[in-house]
C-alpha cells in the first residue's frame, strides 16, 4: 500500500499557477501505455511555442480534466448539446519516463474512462488542476503499473471534490464549482473555428 497522499491541494480548489490549459491532436505514442502497462495513454505534442508555461515546470505526474471532439461515430461521443467535446477526468504524465529512457519530452495522458474506440486525430484539451508527483525511475514494471495505479486513485480522489468538479454539468447534489467552460466550447464556437480553417486551407 503506497504512503503518499490521496489528496492532492485543498478542499477550495486548485491553486496558482493551476489551472493550466494545453490542447491539440491525439498523436500515437510508443505504444507501451495499453500494450505492457494496460493503461493506454493519449498523447500530445509538447510545443513550447504553443505552450509556454510547459517548459518551466517539473516533469512529473498531474491530474485534471480532459475535453475530446470525438467524430459523431464514435461510441463514446457526447450529446452534442450544448458541446460537442464530452469531458472526463485525467492523470498525465509530462517529461522522459526514466524507466524507460526516452531522449524526448512527452505529453502521456490516461482519461479515467474505458473507451469504446481509439480516437486519434482527435482533438483535445486538458486542464491541469495540480501536480501528483515528480517523475521516479523503478526497479521492475510492476512497481511503475502500482504507482500509475496509484495516481489514478489520487486524481478519481482529488476531483471528486466540489471545488475540483466541472461547474454546471453534475447532477442534483453533484454540482462542482471549477469553471472548466475553457474545456467544453459551445456547438456554435466549434463551427465557427472549423468555417475559419476550411476558408484557409
Amino acid at each position: 500500500m503506497s504512503t503518499r497522499p490521496l489528496l492532492i491541494g485543498p478542499p477550495t480548489g486548485p491553486e496558482p499557477p493551476y489551472p493550466l490549459l494545453m490542447e491539440g491532436t491525439v498523436i500515437s505514442g510508443f505504444g507501451r501505455g495499453s500494450k505492457e502497462l494496460g493503461i493506454p495513454t493519449a498523447n500530445l505534442p509538447v510545443d513550447a511555442s504553443l505552450t509556454p508555461w510547459i517548459a518551466a515546470i517539473p516533469s512529473g505526474v498531474y491530474f485534471g480534466w480532459a475535453s475530446l471532439l470525438l467524430d459523431t461515430s464514435h461510441p463514446d461521443a457526447g450529446p452534442f448539446a450544448p458541446s460537442p467535446y464530452s469531458l472526463f477526468p485525467m492523470v498525465m504524465s509530462i517529461g522522459y519516463n526514466p524507466f524507460y529512457k526516452n531522449t524526448v519530452r512527452s505529453a502521456e495522458v490516461h482519461i479515467l474512462h474505458k473507451f469504446g474506440a481509439d480516437f486519434y486525430g482527435a482533438p483535445m484539451r486538458l486542464l491541469l488542476a495540480g501536480f501528483i508527483r515528480e517523475e521516479l525511475d523503478y526497479t521492475g514494471l510492476e512497481a511503475l503499473i502500482a504507482d500509475i495505479n496509484f495516481d489514478c486513485d489520487v486524481a478519481r480522489a482529488s476531483l471528486a471534490r466540489p471545488a475540483w468538479r466541472p461547474k454546471g454539468l453534475g447532477g442534483q447534489g453533484d454540482e462542482g464549482t471549477l469553471d472548466c467552460s475553457w474545456l467544453i466550447p459551445l456547438s456554435t464556437e466549434v463551427e465557427e473555428k472549423r468555417d475559419e480553417r476550411d476558408a484557409k486551407a
